[in-house]
């Protein structure tokens, strides 16, 4: 998959594998394929909405 190719649902379920699931960020990148850098910036995204940040 190319950039912006990602649906928010596929980016949650992404986030929810290291946050809530407690899979290493290494090793969801490496199985889902999406750049460490993603990820990062994903549950960065994801965690300002849960707390209200913009």
């Amino acid at each position: 998959m190319g950039t912006g190719n990602f649906t928010d649902e596929f980016k949650r379920d992404a986030v929810a594998q290291i946050t809530e699931r407690g899979y290493p960020i290494k090793e969801v990148s490496e199985r889902l394929g999406v750049s460490l850098h993603s990820l990062y910036a994903w549950k960065r995204k994801f965690a300002k909405a849960a707390t209200g940040e913009t």
